[in-house]
């Protein structure tokens, strides 16, 4: 199941790769349109499925702040 979900993560990322290098091409407007809304839908599509392929969750206790240096290296 897992090396299913890593295919589909890898599809949808290829997609939205592909899908931006065509934006960087010329294209009329209907295209243009075509494309970007694709592109949302494959970035759409690619979170939902990573988050409920990794669903992990940080949380803070209650009136904690977060520290600024936060995942920052010494």
């Amino acid at each position: 199941m897992l090396d299913e979900d890593f295919a589909r993560i890898r599809a949808h990322r290829n997609n939205i790769h592909r899908y931006r290098r065509l934006l960087r091409t010329r294209l009329s407007e209907l295209e243009r349109q075509f494309i970007e809304r694709r592109l949302a839908e494959e970035q759409t599509a690619l979170q939902a499925l990573a988050a409920e392929t990794f669903p992990v969750a940080f949380t803070l206790p209650k009136g904690q702040p977060a520290s600024p240096n936060l995942g920052a290296e010494p």
